[in-house]
């Protein structure tokens, strides 16, 4: 191999591990699973194709159910819309909480008491849009401890958040923006 070739293989490496690290900035499992260092392109590629396919979409709870995975009501927590301010950092890469200004995911003014899918002109998935989901505060406790069990099929890459506190704050900052 001659240098050019080293140098662009170099560079596609670092770009490859680059991305990853961006795209796991989204995601709480990524930060517990980070290393110290990009890995390298030939380590990403044997990570890809030793990956499982992904498996079929697990059913979703039912519209109307609240139940977390950790088993805690959201009306065991008083939520602190400062702390919440605070968190919603983690969710300002993708949403605003500015009516009408959508970013990759809808804006999430008002968004306490609104059905799921409805905001218009934002793209949603079919599983959104026919979830049937009305985001009350014990609704969005549980969608924000695992999004994707919930709707599964969204496009929203985040995690969640495990703390519950956490998403009663979270909650209680959404419900100050109705």
């Amino acid at each position: 191999m001659h240098s050019g070739s080293k140098t662009r293989f170099g560079r596609l490496a670092f770009g490859v591990g680059l991305s990853a690290l961006a795209l796991a900035a989204c995601s709480k499992k990524a930060e517990e699973t980070s290393t110290a260092t990009a890995p390298s392109a030939a380590a990403t590629a044997e990570v890809a194709a030793a990956a499982p396919a992904a498996p079929a979409a697990a059913a979703a709870p039912a519209a109307d159910n609240t139940d977390t995975i950790s088993g805690v009501k959201y009306a065991s927590f008083t939520g602190d819309a400062a702390k919440g301010k605070v968190a919603f950092v983690t969710c300002q890469t993708c949403h605003s909480i500015e009516a009408g200004v959508n970013k990759i995911g809808p804006s999430l003014h008002a968004v306490v008491g609104r059905a799921a899918g409805t905001i218009a002109g934002f793209n949603y998935t079919a599983a959104n849009k026919n979830s049937g989901i009305t985001w009350t505060p014990e609704k969005l406790f549980q969608y924000l401890e695992n999004p994707q069990r919930v709707v599964p099929g969204t496009k929203m890459t985040f995690a969640g958040f495990s703390d519950p506190q956490k998403r009663a704050d979270v909650i209680a900052y959404l419900k100050t923006n109705s």
